[in-house]
């Protein structure tokens, strides 16, 4: 049982994301049904309706790959530069409530910017400054970062 739990304890993102997933799927799938139903049915508004309906499986089909397509890439990464021994090491203060100490993440955030400016065509950098924009509390700019860090990764020229 403890194997059980410690097999669990490691994955448990990976166990959400695949229910997460598991759930969009299904909806996707119930979506894209009733928008089918719609546009067989002799009513004209019905048709459009269900012409409209039928975008949102689309789109939600391209997000739920692209975002699955990142997390893969993302812990790809991230397991290169724990092999290299260059993942970025959780050593800052927190609050008693398990948060980041916030001026001690700037602090740290300025390191790894400067190395990202020094290095600007290395993955790794822009892996860490990801990290560091992340634990300073910046989501928007932690995605930026990181998906710059898997174009370079991918051998793409970031824009």
């Amino acid at each position: 049982m403890g194997e059980f739990l410690d097999a669990f304890r490691k994955n448990r993102t990976k166990i959400w994301v695949g229910a997460v997933t598991l759930l969009l799927v299904f909806y996707l799938v119930v979506s894209f049904q009733r928008s089918v139903l719609l546009l067989l049915d002799s009513n004209l508004a019905a048709k459009a309706i269900g012409a409209a309906y039928l975008v949102l499986p689309a789109i939600g089909a391209w997000a739920m790959i692209r975002e699955l397509l990142f997390g893969a890439r993302t812990e790809k990464m991230a397991k290169v530069l724990e092999a290299e021994g260059g993942l970025p090491v959780d050593e800052l203060p927190r609050t008693p409530a398990g948060r980041i100490v916030r001026s001690a993440a700037d602090l740290e955030f300025e390191k790894y910017k400067a190395e990202a400016e020094a290095a600007p065509g290395d993955w790794r950098s822009w892996f860490r400054l990801s990290c560091a924009y992340d634990a300073a509390g910046d989501r928007k700019r932690a995605r930026a970062s990181m998906r710059d860090a898997v174009k370079l990764f991918r051998g793409q020229v970031p824009a």
